[in-house]
């Protein structure tokens, strides 16, 4: 049934883009746009996905994803949310094109099908994950130099230091190359980080486990904290394949963007899928239910290796984190520079400086003083990323095509929006109590 839907969906979504299908157009929530539009290739976006998605946050996931569920559970959690994130992403991609009319943006979509509204609480899901996405990175980056720092002294400095330093050069880094296109000759080095940090990661890992005889997968607490536990790891496996802004990663493709785009689909969830998953199983595998929640934290080997690793971990992070905060960088753009003119006049140039440097001075301060952000930005992943990535894309096809779809496929779609809505409440909730019971470990500006 699903197959047939696909191809159908797949012939409907070009015959539109085409400009076969013609209607109303409604501009009200189609804005022109500050960056590149229709430019991008699919092996361009497509490596920019598989690097990306293989950022220095997958040293987390064995401790995130298989600790809570254990072997059997975390296979098949792996596989299944794999599968259906690939498909709803798969899904999405069609909406590109609605009568004729692009949507660039998520909100923008939404917006239209179901009024300003919808608008909003897509636009505020969006945006509160990326903008935590974004803490996220600089708190990695920053422990990445921490721990290079740790490695050369006895009384390494603060962390505080190391996220300022990250934040700068982030900031540096998205003044420079503003748009998602302008990454284009950033993803090599990028990739050539990406694997070099990964193989000698694995290499290391591979020896330690190996070595250790004494591995315990044994998942601990009681039955309530192992329910609970298991919700934030599918939570946390949810974050590892998908990031709630495909539409504004497909604006960059040119035409035919569809096709274009599951053609970077396919390369995330093959080449991307197969790395950040084995680095999870594999760490998992060598260091079972008491891996480090930062995996360059349990290697043995010379100091050298771990340098190493991180490096490469914060030099990748520099690119990785901008395909996430490139849709805020397009919002700000699109509002506060001079459209008529260049990107790149004295003027565009002059805000888009005080713009980057607001964004991410206030960020990087957050992060300083709040560095325990992984367990916010599982909470805010748990009731915006669900609905973003399951649950709004169904919506979206019982409001183009319930009326003409046959009953399975409008049954099909309400059983996503009904079972994704119940996760995503069940894993804000998991969330919420990781949160309440770790309270009395969090204080500003704490040293972690």
């Amino acid at each position: 049934m699903e197959g047939e839907d696909m191809t159908t969906t797949n012939k409907e979504a070009l015959s539109i883009e085409q400009g076969q299908l013609k209607g109303d157009q409604d501009h009200e929530f189609s804005l022109p746009s500050a960056h590149t539009i229709g430019h991008d290739s699919w092996q361009q976006v497509g490596l920019m996905l598989v690097t990306s998605f293989n950022c220095g946050y997958i040293l987390s996931f064995s401790n995130l994803m298989l600790v809570p569920l254990g072997w059997t559970w975390g296979i098949i959690c792996l596989l299944v949310v794999g599968f259906y994130t690939a498909y709803a992403n798969w899904l999405l991609a069609a909406f590109h094109f609605i009568n004729g009319q692009r949507f660039i943006r998520y909100r923008d979509l939404m917006g239209f099908l179901f009024g300003r509204e919808m608008y909003y609480i897509t636009w505020v899901s969006q945006f509160l994950t990326l903008l935590l996405g974004n803490m996220g990175f600089i708190l990695l980056g920053g422990r990445a130099l921490k721990e290079i720092n740790s490695e050369f002294s006895d009384s390494p400095l603060r962390l505080q230091y190391f996220i300022v330093v990250t934040g700068a050069t982030y900031f540096i880094y998205s003044f420079l190359i503003p748009t998602m296109s302008a990454m284009r000759w950033w993803l090599g080095p990028s990739t050539v980080l990406t694997f070099a940090y990964i193989v000698i990661l694995l290499v290391v890992v591979v020896k330690d486990g190996k070595a250790n005889t004494k591995r315990d997968y044994a998942i601990h607490g009681n039955k309530a904290d192992r329910v609970l536990n298991a919700f934030g790891a599918i939570s946390a496996i949810i974050v590892c394949n998908t990031s709630g802004l495909l539409l504004e990663i497909q604006s960059t493709l040119r035409k035919p963007a569809v096709s274009n785009m599951r053609k970077a689909l396919y390369m995330q969830f093959s080449v991307g899928l197969v790395f950040y998953y084995g680095v999870s199983m594999v760490g998992y595998w060598a260091y079972g239910s008491t891996v480090s929640e930062y995996l360059p934290e349990e290697l043995s080997g010379p100091n050298s290796v771990k340098v190493l690793i991180n490096a490469a971990v914060f030099l990748q992070s520099i690119v990785s984190q901008h395909m996430f905060a490139a849709p805020i960088h397009e919002t700000l753009d699109t509002k506060f520079l001079k459209l008529e003119t260049g990107m790149n006049t004295k003027e565009n140039l002059k805000r888009r400086f005080y713009m980057r440097a607001l964004l991410f001075s206030v960020n990087s301060f957050v992060t300083a003083a709040f560095p325990f952000m992984g367990d916010f930005v599982n909470l805010f992943g748990s009731f915006t990323l669900v609905p973003l990535t399951f649950v709004f894309p169904s919506m979206i096809f019982i409001k183009v095509k319930g009326k003409t779809a046959r009953l399975e496929k409008n049954l099909w779609h309400w059983f996503n929006i009904v079972i994704f809505s119940l996760l995503a409440v069940v894993t804000t909730i998991s969330a919420v109590r990781l949160i309440v019971n770790n309270v009395q470990k969090y204080h500003f500006f704490a040293d972690t």
